[in-house]
């Protein structure tokens, strides 16, 4: 663990900042890191990489990965000794997604009437809604809702499991959940008790796990993961939909979709719906063959 906590910051234009985020995600020593891309100053061209890296030897990596890009300005600052996690999630809004409306704790008293209310603590879990790929997730099942109904849906890479919980929220019977991260599962089952949801999240890798199965198959597979796992993951998400299911993939960058839609086209899919925010991208694919 580092001995003091910092922040990582990258500047530069938009295609070299997300060539650099799509190089964070390919490292293997990094794939736990924590980062964020967002644009900075629109009439400049200026994007930002926000990385907080939570030992030394990752805090050398993101470094070197993006020393890799000579038209980044990357600064390292010191911050302070305090409860990060709490601090930005106090300062966090809700965040609207067509019918849904995610919360923590300290927004608890501003949810709408109208809306699908979703209280999501994060913890150490990914998914609070504020992320270009959570977001982009409820936005493309929201649109999906308006035509169809899902019986069984499965959350891969559930993290706070705020996907499955907006499913169960919403009719769906079967409302399942998997991650790699135990604490992650820990938080998920925690939040579905906290929006009295009927959801089951486990600690597994992949879908070959039997409770999984023995779900199977679905109607809905959402997977908020990465690119390279869901291109890796295609052929076993295929497996785990009926024919006629849909898949609503997202973790991905703009300049990655290419490379998972790809995947999928090859293994019987229809794309029907990208949806973007930021440099952010959720796809949404219809298993035809």
């Amino acid at each position: 663990m580092s001995q003091s906590a910092v922040q990582i910051i990258a500047r530069g234009p938009r295609a070299v900042a997300e060539n650099a985020a799509a190089a964070i995600d390919a490292n293997p020593m990094l794939e736990g890191a924590t980062y964020s891309i967002l644009e900075e100053d629109e009439d400049r061209g200026l994007w930002r990489i926000d990385a907080f890296p939570t030992s030394d030897e990752e805090a050398e990596g993101l470094r070197a990965v993006l020393a890799t890009y000579g038209d980044l300005v990357v600064t390292t600052e010191e911050l302070a000794d305090a409860d990060w996690l709490a601090m930005s999630l106090s300062g966090l809004p809700p965040v609207r997604a067509g019918r849904f409306f995610v919360y923590g704790a300290h927004d608890r008293g501003r949810a709408p009437a109208s809306t699908v209310n979703l209280r999501i603590e994060a913890g150490a879990a990914f998914g609070t809604g504020h992320h270009g790929t959570t977001t982009g997730c409820l936005m493309a099942y929201d649109d999906l809702l308006k035509r169809e109904r899902f019986d069984r849906v499965l959350d891969v890479g559930c993290g706070t499991g705020v996907l499955a919980i907006a499913a169960a929220r919403t009719g769906s019977r079967v409302a399942v959940g998997t991650d790699i991260d135990p604490v992650s599962v820990r938080i998920a089952n925690e939040n579905a008790s906290l929006n009295r949801a009927k959801c089951r999240f486990f600690h597994a890798s992949g879908l070959d796990d039997r409770r999984i199965r023995a779900e199977a198959p679905y109607d809905l597979v959402f997977a908020n993961i990465l690119a390279p796992p869901l291109v890796a993951l295609s052929q076993d998400i295929k497996l785990a939909l009926r024919i006629g299911g849909v898949a609503v993939l997202s973790g991905l960058l703009r300049t990655q979709e290419r490379r998972v839609t790809a995947a999928y086209l090859s293994r019987g899919f229809r794309l029907e719906n990208r949806i973007r925010r930021d440099a952010w991208s959720a796809l949404v694919l219809r298993r035809v063959g």
